[in-house]
């Protein structure tokens, strides 16, 4: 069983910046890919970032150069670190990893906003 629990999720003015956690339990997380993904209101879900076990990172179009995925194998937590928002980064996101099923954090909320 994995149980995932996002954090640091807020309130920020255009230009900011956000680190989101990612903090897991069970022990898959260090040879699994971790995900975070967003969800604006009246939009479908997105993949945001995609870091791998070994630490190799991919990322939306949107958010390139902007954004970046860690990881922390060690203390089973991944990070976003998000620089330069824009109100349209304005989401819930959750993070998100598959092991046999996929496996979905609360989320948290980040309003970029003057």
């Amino acid at each position: 069983q994995v149980q995932l629990v996002e954090s640091g999720g807020g309130l920020v003015q255009p230009g900011g910046s956000l680190r989101l956690s990612c903090a897991a339990s069970g022990s898959v997380f260090s040879f699994t890919p971790v995900n975070w993904y967003r969800q604006a209101p009246g939009k479908q879900r997105e993949l945001v970032a995609t870091i791998t076990s070994g630490g190799s990172a991919n990322y939306a179009d949107s958010v390139k150069g902007r954004f970046t995925i860690s990881r922390n194998n060690a203390k089973d937590t991944v990070y976003l670190q998000m620089n330069s928002l824009k109100p349209e980064d304005t989401a819930v996101y959750y993070c998100n990893l598959y092991y046999r099923r996929n496996y979905w954090g609360q989320g948290t909320q980040v309003t970029v906003s003057s």
